[in-house]
């Protein structure tokens, strides 16, 4: 761990204890079962849920009558993305929930039969069933990498669920037909992990170096972050879910159309893919070492068409944007909340 994450590592240890007696909220329309198994270092103990086709695992902190924020992960990360902004936003009076999304930690299929489709509408399906389970009406909802592309589909399918959007690297929607066009050499270039996994060659090789593979990742696209071992090693026990490398291999197939998505999510993806504009507040943000593909602010800009601001942010910030610099992410959540009140 690196000195400058150590005072926030105790900040959160000394928030967690202080929320983990918070009363279960009345409008709770499931009462959450406890995971001591699947306990995260940093969170303390993940709550299991049933929530639409899943068995959810999710950390939760703040006091539970609180307005909720919903903060999710991309890959090849896990909640602990959020691990120092959870307890600010704590602090700060939030109810906030951190999944693990489908095909991570704790988070199970609660029937074999399922398919397990890794693309974007049945992902942003799966939060919208966590919020009824959990009894949220409405919440901001944050995210980063997949987190991001989530959020976004969230706020444009269910606009009346979303009290306010924080998204990494801005507008992440898209559609397979464009994605079926060619890219600038250098441009593709930054999508070898998508081309890779799209091979039956590919899946063997993420499924038997999928630590190997994620570092890399992690490298690659946060060349300036110092993570320790034990900081990548954490996130990585969520990889080892049964239906992790399913989940991954299908999302970047179905975004080549290489692989059908679920019948189910037709009509969802139909409206994702006409690329709707975002009407709820937001704020963006981008690091200025970010090392994953991304499109400059400017080019997404025009799709926030309601209350919104885009914050750059310098120091070396990579990809993973909010373990990076927590403080920032956090303050980004509690602005996106207070644009709708304004």
């Amino acid at each position: 761990m690196t000195q400058d994450l150590q005072p926030r590592r105790r900040g959160f240890l000394a928030a967690a204890a202080t929320f983990a007696a918070a009363p279960v909220s009345a409008l709770n329309l499931l009462a959450p079962s406890v995971s001591h198994a699947a306990a995260a270092s940093g969170f303390g103990t993940i709550k299991q849920i049933d929530a639409g086709v899943l068995n959810v695992g999710y950390a939760e902190a703040g006091p539970a009558d609180g307005p909720p924020v919903v903060l999710l992960h991309g890959w090849p990360y896990d909640i602990h993305t959020y691990v120092d902004v959870a307890p600010i936003l704590a602090r700060a009076g939030y109810r906030v929930i951190v999944p693990f999304l489908r095909g991570y930690g704790s988070t199970r299929f609660l029937s074999n039969d399922t398919v397990r489709t890794g693309q974007p509408a049945a992902v942003a399906q799966d939060i919208v069933s966590l919020m009824d389970a959990l009894g949220i009406r409405r919440a901001i909802v944050a995210g980063c990498d997949w987190g991001a592309r989530t959020a976004c589909a969230v706020a444009v399918l269910w606009p009346e669920r979303v009290e306010a959007l924080v998204s990494v690297s801005g507008y992440l929607l898209g559609n397979r037909d464009a994605g079926r066009q060619p890219l600038t050499p250098q441009g593709e270039l930054s999508w070898w992990y998508q081309f890779y996994l799209s091979t039956e060659r590919g899946r063997l090789g993420y499924d038997k170096y999928r630590v190997d593979f994620s570092r890399l990742i992690w490298q690659q696209a946060s060349p300036q972050w110092r993570f320790d071992e034990a900081t990548f090693q954490r996130s990585a026990a969520a990889f080892e879910n049964p239906d992790h490398v399913a989940i991954v291999v299908h999302n970047y197939r179905w975004r080549l159309s290489l692989a059908d998505g679920e019948s189910r999510y037709d009509a969802l993806e139909a409206k994702l893919g006409t690329t709707p504009p975002v009407r709820v507040p937001a704020i963006t943000l981008e690091g200025d070492a970010n090392g994953a593909p991304h499109l400059p602010p400017a080019a997404y800009a025009a799709k926030f068409a309601g209350p919104y601001e885009h914050r750059n942010l310098g120091g070396g910030i990579g990809h993973n944007l909010p373990q990076e610099a927590p403080e920032a992410f956090a303050k980004a959540v509690i602005d996106a909340g207070r644009m709708r009140k304004a």
